[in-house]
């Protein structure tokens, strides 16, 4: 397949989707100046391509009752292939881990863990993440207050 690289009016697409993933191609026509066939075409082109990765609706965690937000960085008995694998699977498996990143320096991974509250986390930590393989240790950093929280990429960046 070949790369496309966005051009002015496909960042402009781009833009508006994430802004509103919703807004109808009448609309997002009108926004980028252009007729909607080939805005349509453009919008297709882009999914095809994987620059539009899917649509999805924000769910307000919050009012859902899942109001805890820890990062828990975790420390490996050993960094082999085969560890690796195993604790990328498991860790999939967990649906309070809203995030796994491995990552370089001084531990191995950092996840983002949400749950109800301190008691839920701490069944999760005890129960779920410190079982899953090769668990050495974990250091918890439960969040005061989210600061920022983009979704998507800055639309300065695009």
């Amino acid at each position: 397949m070949t790369v496309h690289s966005p051009d002015r009016i496909d960042r402009n697409i781009l833009r508006a989707l994430q802004a509103d993933g919703r807004m109808s191609i009448t609309d997002l026509s009108a926004a980028v100046g252009l007729s909607k066939t080939p805005c349509a075409e453009r919008v297709k082109r882009l999914e095809k391509s994987g620059h539009i990765a899917g649509y999805h609706a924000e769910l307000g965690a919050d009012r859902l009752g899942f109001s805890h937000i820890a990062f828990v960085q975790v420390t490996l008995e050993r960094t082999t292939t085969d560890v690796l694998d195993r604790f990328n699977l498991a860790s999939k498996r967990i649906p309070e881990i809203e995030s796994c990143h491995m990552v370089a320096g001084g531990f191995d991974y950092l996840l983002k863990v949400r749950t109800r509250d301190m008691a839920h986390f701490r069944r999760v930590l005890g129960d779920a993440i410190g079982a899953l393989p090769g668990v050495a240790s974990t250091h918890t950093y439960p969040v005061m207050e989210t600061v920022l929280d983009k979704k998507g990429l800055d639309p300065v960046l695009i």
